[in-house]
């Protein structure tokens, strides 16, 4: 039961909130929202970094027997983000991180035309009004950044980025419009895009030498994320230490597997045996992702693991051409919040266009056919797809639309492990590349603590994912470049998932069973609550 006080207390805050980002309110599924653009200007920063302080104060003064046990929950929800928002301010990302004048005109467009909510007149107009911000957000872009302050691998993720969304803009953003008159005034607009994206590669390649600030966020700043942001008991160090025993534990257990398999030898070496048995072409790739992804929801049918929502489906896609330079691994777009469809999208990582042929190759060996059925596991079932879609039932505003990658990459990671447990990977090999990819979540959080602990630097973090994570150079060099820019992101999925595991001990405990039945409510249970710091997800279930 919600207070009416409080409800509209949510709903101001959630208004607001898609004021300053009108392209995160159409990816929700308020459409009304489509035809607008976020306002990159100094002014707004500021505003929004002030409005971050009014909101946390507000909130703060609500007190607790005002509320109920899910209000009181959906309020500290809303302050883990606010506390992180805040604990971020004085780096001022928004002066040092060049695609923070890229991502809301590509996501917002890319979306429009994948969820498709709306008639294509109304699509197509809504496209062109995104396209022609784009002028103005980069020459935002131009005016703020400070390249004393902006890090070299941001400004060279961007200028990438940049040349792909010039492309996209020009060349694959009409194509999604039948009726040829639309078709040329959205070629039209996206013309224009292109031009002033290439304006700011451009601007971005001739002040590269002077890029100079420092990716790493320091020890203090990423403990507090940690700790006020993520809720979670644990510091950066504390956290590094965790990595590596996880590390040398699953590094034991996936020497055993790897001996069952022809040849044996150590875990990293059958893998690197193992990353040359792959599709020849990334169409075969996608392919191998979708039959195993079928696979694995049929898995979940027979055993009852889950409970699968009516008319829930997933796509396997090529990955969108503005993401390729940038992202390496898979990943999942799901349905909007708001909105009643429940189709979500997996992407699997087709390499950028005109990427050299041995380059394709060291890529696709990055998706190995042992390890396929691990990623459709991880991306769509029992993964994010169908989280996501049971996200979608939860009444709550603020369940809907909050994510943590902590609690949403955890659970990625956390269906991998249960359909280990449950048997899905029959063949040792599949079973191995489990196991690779539970130590790759290991090494990425030895690496991103390190990088932002000053205590690893960029050259030195490939080569570690390299021979630790069983990454190609180009799939590490993409995976650290990310890292850099994503302070805690890389450390969510074993952190969370090892979080989910110890919920999940303490509710079996409490309900006295531990079979099929109670796995299966205590999926739907904890999904249902979206995507929230794992603690708030516990107190959730436990209402």
């Amino acid at each position: 039961m919600t207070s009416a006080p409080f409800s509209s207390l949510v709903k101001d805050y959630l208004d607001e909130r898609y004021e300053e980002s009108p392209t995160w309110a159409s990816m929700l599924g308020l459409t009304a929202y489509d035809e607008r653009s976020e306002d990159l200007s100094a002014e707004a920063f500021r505003r929004r970094d002030a409005a971050v302080l009014a909101w946390k104060r507000r909130l703060e003064a609500v007190a607790d027997d005002t509320l109920s046990p899910d209000e009181r929950i959906d309020r500290d929800v809303i302050l883990a983000s606010l506390r992180g928002r805040e604990l971020t301010q004085p780096r001022s990302d928004w002066q040092r991180q060049p695609n923070t004048y890229l991502n809301p005109s590509l996501g917002g467009v890319f979306t429009l035309f994948l969820h498709r909510l709306r008639p294509e007149r109304d699509l197509a107009d809504a496209a062109r009004a995104r396209l022609h911000a784009v002028t103005k957000q980069v020459a935002d872009g131009k005016t703020n950044l400070d390249f004393a302050l902006a890090p070299r691998v941001y400004v060279e993720r961007a200028i990438g980025q940049a040349k792909a969304a010039a492309r996209y803009a020009r060349e694959l953003v009409p194509g999604e419009v039948k009726d040829p008159a639309l078709r040329q005034k959205v070629a039209e607009a996206g013309a224009t895009a292109a031009g002033a994206y290439e304006d700011f590669a451009a601007f971005l390649e001739s002040n590269r030498a002077r890029a100079g600030g420092d990716y790493a966020i320091g020890e203090e700043l990423y403990t507090a994320l940690l700790r006020e942001k993520e809720l979670l008991p644990l510091d950066a160090r504390g956290l590094r230490e965790r990595g590596r025993e996880q590390y040398d534990l699953l590094a034991s257990e996936a020497n055993k597997i790897a001996q069952q398999i022809d040849g044996g030898g150590t875990w990293t070496e059958v893998c690197e045996r193992l990353n040359h048995i792959h599709a020849q072409t990334p169409d075969a790739m996608r392919a191998e992702y979708e039959d195993w992804t079928e696979r694995a929801r049929s898995f979940l049918v027979g055993t009852g693991l889950v409970t699968l929502p009516a008319g829930e489906r997933c796509t396997v896609e090529p990955s969108p051409h503005y993401q390729r330079p940038i992202q390496a691994v898979a990943s999942y777009n799901q349905p909007p919040a708001f909105s009643d469809s429940l189709h979500g999208h997996f992407f699997v990582p087709y390499p950028p266009d005109g990427t050299p042929p041995e380059e394709v190759q060291k890529r696709l060996e990055g998706n190995c056919s042992a390890g396929i059925p691990t990623t459709a596991v991880h991306e769509a079932y029992p993964g994010h797809h169908w989280h996501l879609v049971m996200a979608k039932q939860n009444r709550s505003p603020i369940r809907r639309t909050h994510f943590t990658s902590y609690f949403a990459e955890g659970w990625g990671l956390y269906a991998e492990r249960v359909m280990r447990e449950q048997g899905f990977f029959t063949d040792p090999r599949h079973l191995l590349f489990q196991y690779e990819a539970t130590l790759f979540r290991a090494a990425r959080i030895i690496v991103d603590t390190s990088l932002h602990m000053k205590e690893m630097t960029f050259d030195q973090a490939v080569d570690f994912m390299v021979k630790n994570g069983n990454l190609t150079p180009p799939n590490a060099k993409a995976e650290v470049g990310r890292y850099c820019s994503w302070p805690t992101q890389a450390s969510s999925y074993l952190t969370g998932m090892l979080e989910i595991v110890d919920i999940r001990t303490r509710w079996l405990a409490k309900r006295g069973s531990a079979d099929r039945a109670a796995l299966r409510a205590f999926h739907d249970a904890i999904t249902s609550t979206g995507s929230i710091p794992t603690s708030l997800a516990e107190r959730a279930i436990a209402n």
